[in-house]
């Protein structure tokens, strides 16, 4: 009997080892595809005129966790956009970014918030030290995603970039974890010359700013005319305020300019008020200002 029950409880652990790796595994996911053809994900996709943004399935490379979902514009923006949630899980492989308005009235996520031409929320663009720089033009613009076991991060390569007189190579990756809101934003000139990158946030009439030693934070409507209806929406950078030592506000986006560096990081993150707990403009400040980032 007693090693009847050493087998059962044998049998019991790797039942919840194997569900608690399940779990692991499905709390982030990636997602890259060609229009053309949504049922072939891929992992990478490259092009030499940097321009794949209405070829390429959301627009760019994207990722998600159970709280949002995040992705890169393939195009000259190289723009970071949001994806907002109301209820937590995985949806990038079901909607593609777009669910219909009954979708949306069922709970699922939405794309509300709005870019524009600017970084939106953590985009990576330089600094010349008079102007901002896009990434582009290009020699050749590469998107990639990467599953892991419990994180996933997509990454856009912009090769031969113009800047003070020579040419850089920039990466961007952007990495969402498993129970976490906060996404991280690497940058980094890949063969360790020092730029000044510059990152930011962008806004819109009417949202509310607030300001800390290390975030910036915003809170409103954004003019979307993708989702049914649109609401309140929080968006934050968190920085290192001796990296990024200069703002520069232009009425739509504040930008953060970094001191000459061969990498930066930032955190980024998002909430709603269709959301259980983060859904007003006070919660989520209060949130921002308690995030802990390593």
């Amino acid at each position: 009997m007693r090693v009847h029950l050493l087998f059962i409880g044998f049998i019991t652990a790797l039942v919840l080892i194997a569900a608690t790796n399940l779990s692991a595994q499905n709390c982030t996911d990636a997602s890259l595809f060609l229009k053309s053809d949504s049922t072939q994900m891929l992992n990478e996709v490259r092009s030499e005129t940097g321009d794949m943004f209405l070829k390429v399935g959301h627009h760019g490379p994207a990722i998600e966790n159970e709280y949002l979902g995040l992705r890169i514009f393939f195009n000259a923006t190289t723009a970071v956009d949001v994806y907002s949630k109301t209820k937590k899980g995985l949806e990038l492989k079901k909607f593609l970014w777009y669910p219909n308005a009954e979708q949306q009235a069922d709970g699922w996520g939405v794309d509300m918030y709005k870019v524009g031409s600017t970084v939106g929320l953590g985009g990576i663009r330089l600094w010349d030290g008079k102007k901002v720089v896009l990434l582009d033009p290009v020699t050749e613009r590469i998107a990639r995603v990467k599953k892991e076991k419990d994180y996933s991060y997509m990454e856009m390569i912009s090769m031969g970039v113009p800047y003070k007189g020579e040419t850089v190579d920039i990466k961007v990756r952007v990495t969402v974890y498993c129970d976490k809101r906060e996404a991280k934003v690497e940058a980094e000139e890949m063969s360790g010359k020092k730029v000044q990158f510059v990152t930011g946030i962008n806004y819109h009439k009417g949202n509310k700013i607030e300001k800390g030693n290390d975030f910036v934070a915003v809170w409103g409507i954004h003019p979307e005319d993708v989702a049914e209806h649109p609401v309140n929406l929080g968006g934050a950078i968190i920085f290192n305020h001796k990296v990024f030592k200069t703002q520069k506000d232009d009425g739509e986006e504040i930008l953060l300019i970094s001191t000459p560096k061969k990498s930066i990081e930032t955190w980024i993150t998002s909430a709603n008020e269709l959301e259980h707990r983060i859904n007003t403009a006070e919660r989520f400040i209060t949130y921002v200002e308690k995030i802990d980032t390593p």
